[in-house]
């Protein structure tokens, strides 16, 4: 029998509690379901791709400043995980403090855009990771409740499809595993599919 690449060790399950307590107030866009079903799918991904444990636990992380504190959040996760998980967090984030939010949807979305083409590898792999998990849940919105679904987004389905597209685009730049880019350049062809019918 083969032995896992990847053998989580008690860091990665502090970072579940750690994480679990961050997020326990928060929901998923739209619905009742607990945010954390979303960080624990991203980790997953990572792991499922070859991410080693930094990586995972970035994952668990990856929206904490953006949603659950800020960089008074990022110096914790500096603290107890170490300076690689903390910028890979940070790399991840398209907001940081207040100000951000006055942004316009798009502004926001390019400039990520832009500083995730300059990011390592390592990191990217981690937002690819989240797209892929964002992107099949869309899919599944639209399947299940149709195009009311895009409502709760703040950006045009074609904004929406574009930020993918720009996603994926830079993730096969940077090599990131085709465990991650396939399925994300599927779920990119079905939210196409069910938003314009081709």
């Amino acid at each position: 029998m083969a032995r896992p690449h990847l053998v989580l060790s008690e860091r990665y399950f502090g970072a579940v509690a750690y994480t679990s307590n961050a997020h326990s107030w928060q929901t998923r866009k739209g619905g009742n379901i607990a945010y954390m079903s979303h960080l624990l799918g991203v980790s997953a991904l990572i792991i499922e791709a070859g991410g080693d444990e930094d990586q995972a636990i970035a994952g668990l992380l990856h929206d904490a400043v953006e949603d659950a504190g800020g960089l008074a959040r990022l110096a914790d996760i500096r603290e107890l995980f170490g300076d690689r998980v903390a910028g890979i967090v940070l790399g991840c984030s398209d907001n940081v403090d207040d100000g951000d939010f006055w942004m316009g949807y798009w502004e926001r979305k390019q400039t990520y855009l832009d500083r995730l083409e300059t990011e390592p590898a390592e990191m990217v792999m981690v937002s690819i990771a989240d797209k892929v998990h964002n992107s099949r849940a869309l899919v599944t919105d639209l399947q299940i409740s149709g195009l009311t679904v895009l409502n709760k987004f703040h950006g045009t389905p074609r904004e929406i499809i574009h930020y993918y597209k720009e996603c994926l685009r830079i993730g096969i730049k940077a090599q990131v595993s085709p465990t991650l880019t396939a399925p994300l350049a599927v779920a990119i062809r079905d939210i196409e599919y069910f938003i314009y019918g081709e």
